[in-house]
């Protein structure tokens, strides 16, 4: 359903935001907790699910009585037929491969009443907006991309989307057959690497480093094999972008791509999405509101814009929260109206008293759940839908020796054929 009255914001920003707030992972204690299955919706009918940030309402449904006509109740809530602003492709999670992982840890009734409780719009939140990794992320079983063999020839899906990614989403279209996927890849292939774009000297190396030019044409088929290889499992990718956080060399997986970079490379990607005849869109940029401080990348997505040959291929831009304010959505939606913003990434964590719900609740209610919306953006993805109780598994930098090559760990859960003990919730990305 396209929501495209203003004030209608208020009522799904809450069922979003209460949804994703209302476990114990949000709370200051660790509680296992089982929320009340949403009841379905039947026609003419409207609930509110309220959690309060002590949790003396968890997830509690009450009715509300609604009508087209003036009547004396207390709260009005008026909507401005006449006055229009974006239409909503969704809300939702990523779907990553640590997330997938716990889910096929239960049982196959348990995993579907959970999967049915979160993207059913007759029996759910009605998620309907899932971002996964095109190769590994932080949070996936190993590190890892579709093409480690040198050659693009060589390109093939992992495990991680063959064994656990794709039989999930499969299980997601049962339940919501409208479903938007959102591709983003942590790294290239190390083989397609380089320290810098000057030296061009191979960087073989998961963190940082910078695309080779001589491979941008590779990269480019390389985003259109990953694309299809889904389609050739009945999965349809709605959209992508060119890198996760592309300002981040941090990252256990990372590569940092400049906006010039990306103009650049976009301008082979379009044209190699349009020759396979792929309808994908482009969203730029995908990470912070203050550009990671760098004075050079400010309005990173406008500075591509500007190239007419690199803009045509861009639907828009791609924000996360983890620095800056939301204010600059609104900022970069006004240099250009014309292209969209979607909201690809935000998180709880020991950084922001994650575990603290009377912090968490009302901040990510004002900042995630509205503040996002009402600055223009037309989808909004929060992280990880699911982590067991060790917050994982996931993978971290163990150790960084001379050669300057990042030595990665897995840490994995037991399997184990009961539900694992969930204490992170849909806004979750604890380290």
């Amino acid at each position: 359903m396209k929501i495209t009255f203003k004030y209608t914001y208020l009522l799904l920003g809450l069922s979003f935001l209460v949804t994703a707030c209302g476990t114990s992972a949000c709370d200051s204690t660790e509680k296992d907790i089982d929320p009340e299955p949403v009841p379905e919706v039947t026609d003419q009918e409207v609930y509110v699910l309220v959690t309060t940030n002590n949790r003396a309402y968890d997830l509690m449904r009450s009715d509300v009585d609604f009508s087209s006509t003036s009547n004396m109740s207390p709260n009005t809530i008026t909507l401005e037929a006449d006055t229009q602003f974006q239409e909503m492709d969704g809300f939702g999670a990523a779907l990553t491969g640590s997330s997938c992982y716990n889910l096929l840890q239960m049982s196959q009734a348990d995993r579907t009443q959970f999967l049915t409780e979160t993207f059913s719009h007759e029996k759910g939140y009605g998620f309907s907006y899932i971002r996964i990794a095109i190769g590994c992320s932080d949070f996936s079983l190993s590190e890892y991309t579709c093409c480690d063999t040198p050659g693009i020839e060589n390109f093939a899906l992992q495990t991680e989307e063959l064994d656990y990614v794709i039989p999930i989403l499969h299980e997601i279209l049962e339940i919501n057959p409208d479903l938007q996927i959102l591709g983003s890849p942590w790294t290239s292939p190390q083989w397609m690497k380089v320290n810098n774009l000057t030296d061009l000297q191979a960087y073989n190396s998961w963190t940082s480093g910078h695309l080779n030019p001589a491979y941008y044409e590779d990269y480019a088929t390389y985003f259109v094999k990953w694309i299809q290889a889904f389609a050739g499992h009945g999965i349809h990718i709605d959209a992508i972008t060119p890198q996760n956080e592309p300002l981040n060399r941090g990252n256990s997986a990372s590569l940092f791509m400049g906006w010039e970079e990306q103009r650049d490379f976009v301008k082979k990607l379009g044209p190699a999405l349009q020759e396979a005849g792929l309808q994908t869109k482009i969203y730029a940029f995908d990470h912070n509101y203050n550009y990671d401080n760098m004075a050079d990348q400010v309005d990173y997505p406008v500075k591509i814009y500007n190239d007419a040959e690199a803009s045509q291929y861009l639907a828009g831009a791609a924000y996360h929260n983890y620095g800056g304010d939301k204010a600059e959505l609104l900022d970069i939606h006004e240099m250009a109206p014309d292209k969209e913003l979607i909201f690809t990434e935000t998180s709880i964590g020991t950084w922001n008293n994650g575990r603290d719900l009377s912090t968490r609740l009302m901040e990510d209610m004002a900042e995630v759940a509205l503040g996002t919306v009402n600055n223009w953006c037309r989808g909004v993805i929060v992280w990880n839908l699911m982590l067991d109780s060790e917050r994982g598994p996931n993978r971290m930098v163990a150790v960084r020796p001379a050669t300057g090559r990042s030595t990665l760990t897995a840490r994995t859960t037991k399997a184990s054929p009961a539900i694992p003990t969930i204490t992170s919730s849909p806004i979750c990305r604890p380290w």
